[in-house]
């Protein structure tokens, strides 16, 4: 019989995790439950977690109505190709995300992943251009400090210089990028910020087929938090230049940024609208691409058939997933759960913006960010924070926040006083 030891030595031979070393892995904790917000350890300690599983499980860990539902899908059919074939969760699940999303956004593919997601978009905003006469328009502007996933295409769109992906900048099309919205959510809109926008459309529309964007907060590029009127401005931009605007919401969806959506603190829609992470509450991978008329006839009118097809597109349990997902945000009030999230945790993580190790500690919505002024080691400061029962797991700079939606303040007051004795250890 095998001894935990013995499963983390196979981890450490066997297992290749994310953004890890195989000569030099980063310790990895053997879990054993999950309940709530608090993770359990083998050997029983639990930790409260401070980062939904990547910013997906905003229901919390082991929930009633979420494990009912993929249960009484489970007893039915657990998947089925989605060629040919449909089924009532799927259907259920693009009415209901149609019904919250902004008018426009009309039709819906599924995909696997967020970064599938993205995939999808660049290759309907390509192939909607192809179909329209103009082949010539194969490129993307995104702003730098972005992060769209780990594929091929997602990563061409990435940051280039900073990122995760500039090993491959050989490899990857070559995009049109643009400095990154300056930061504040107040702050008054930079028209020179702007102008730089249009110069670069001025130049290249002819080749440009879509803008894609992090809508209100780059997420992985920085945790960096911008005014929502520059997305208004870029919108009309993308108008009289005939280039389709596609917003990234995988990370800011289903209610992190105190609204349902980003979008919804601007007053435009996008042509594309990608989101995945807590569409299923973390409970099954699946994300979807919206799309409006436009786009999605432009493309079928013609006879054309949009050239993408997931072996596990729409997968049944995945959609009974999101679909009780949502009707827990339903049952929500999420303008207000937020708001007294970010309360919370603008209270609890004050102290830090004293400690000579940091930059700025910012707050938005359910997300809250401590930025130190050099960065830390992972391998050095993850079992500080397992040794102080919580879950949280930096990168760079950035040591942040993103709770399930239902902690509790104590939850975020452990979570804070850890992240100021861990981040106090710190030399500058």
């Amino acid at each position: 019989m095998k001894t935990p030891e013995d499963y983390l030595m196979l981890d450490k031979q066997l297992l290749w995790h994310p953004y890890t070393s195989m000569s030099h892995p980063s310790p990895h904790f053997l879990v054993e439950g999950a309940t709530g917000c608090e993770i359990t350890l083998d050997g029983g300690q639990v930790l409260v977690d401070g980062m939904s599983s990547w910013w997906s499980v905003i229901h919390g860990y082991n929930h009633p109505d979420m494990n009912q539902a993929i249960q009484t899908q489970l007893t039915q059919f657990a998947h089925v190709m989605f060629g040919g074939l449909t089924h009532k969760p799927a259907i259920e699940l693009a009415e209901k995300l149609v019904a919250i999303t902004p008018t426009p956004l009309r039709r819906v593919f599924f995909s696997d992943s967020g970064s599938v997601s993205v995939e999808v978009a660049l290759k309907m905003a390509i192939q909607y251009w192809n179909t329209q006469g103009q082949p010539n328009k194969q490129f993307f502007v995104t702003p730098k400090s972005g992060y769209h996933g780990d594929t091929f295409a997602a990563m061409s769109v990435c940051d280039p210089d900073n990122g995760m992906h500039n090993l491959f900048n050989e490899a990857l099309t070559q995009q049109f990028f643009v400095a990154p919205p300056p930061t504040g959510i107040h702050t008054p809109v930079d028209q020179a910020y702007l102008h730089s926008i249009r110069t670069t459309f001025e130049g290249n529309h002819q080749q440009i087929a879509g803008f894609i964007i992090e809508p209100l907060v780059q997420n992985a590029g920085g945790m960096r938090f911008y005014n929502p009127e520059y997305l208004n401005q870029i919108r009309v931009l993308c108008d009289e230049f005939n280039i389709l605007l596609i917003f990234d919401e995988i990370a800011t969806g289903f209610g992190r940024t105190g609204k349902y959506f980003a979008t919804d603190h601007t007053t435009i829609c996008p042509d594309i609208l990608c989101v995945g992470k807590a569409l299923t509450g973390g409970y099954m991978t699946l994300a979807a691409t919206l799309t409006n008329d436009k786009v999605a006839l432009g493309i079928s009118d013609e006879g054309g058939v949009f050239m993408h097809g997931p072996t596990f597109m729409g997968n049944p349990l995945a959609c009974a997933a999101a679909n009780a997902s949502l009707a827990l945000l339903d049952s929500y009030d999420i303008p207000q759960k937020i708001t007294q999230l970010e309360s919370w945790m603008k209270n609890a993580l004050a102290p830090c913006e004293s400690l000579e190790q940091v930059k700025e500690v910012r707050c938005l919505g359910g997300i809250g960010v401590v930025e130190l002024k050099k960065p830390v080691t992972l391998q050095d400061v993850q079992p500080k924070f397992v040794k102080l029962g919580v879950w949280v797991r930096p990168f760079g700079k950035l040591i942040y926040l993103m709770p399930p939606f239902i902690i509790s303040q104590e939850q975020i007051q452990t979570l804070a006083d850890a992240i100021y004795q861990v981040v106090s250890e710190e030399t500058v």
